[in-house]
């Protein structure tokens, strides 16, 4: 499985963006991921809307096809590395897209995300490009 997704492209392939929904379909017979942590910034966001319920359930449908990911030790371990890296260039991201970035190197994944401006400061990371 060779693909991560972040939260920003669910939100966009929730929302029916057709170029992400699209990239899905087209990436999914490769192998498509999602990290627990995502799943949270998710559900998070799903609680800050009116009609929490129905959000939460076209997530949980969403969610069916892709494999979740747990953190562990060594990710949580290369998170810490890549987080004292970015404090030290002046160049902190959030946790969250550092947990992501640290899990997709662990799992050796090229991140589906729209956030490349961030994403792209974790060295050694695989970032999709749309073409």
């Amino acid at each position: 499985m060779p693909y991560i997704l972040d939260a920003d492209w669910v939100i966009q392939a929730l929302a029916g963006r057709s170029k992400a929904v699209q990239t899905l379909k087209l990436l999914a017979p490769d192998g498509i991921a999602i990290s627990w942590v995502t799943v949270g910034e998710i559900y998070e966001g799903a609680l800050g809307f009116s009609q929490t319920e129905i959000r939460i359930a076209a997530f949980r449908q969403f969610l069916h096809p892709f494999r979740v990911l747990n953190l562990n030790d060594p990710i949580m371990e290369r998170f810490a590395g890549i987080r004292s890296l970015l404090r030290r260039r002046g160049e902190l991201i959030s946790d969250f897209d550092i947990l992501l970035g640290a899990t997709a190197l662990h799992h050796d994944l090229t991140v589906l995300t729209y956030n490349i401006r961030h994403l792209q400061r974790i060295p050694d990371l695989k970032l999709y490009r749309e073409s």
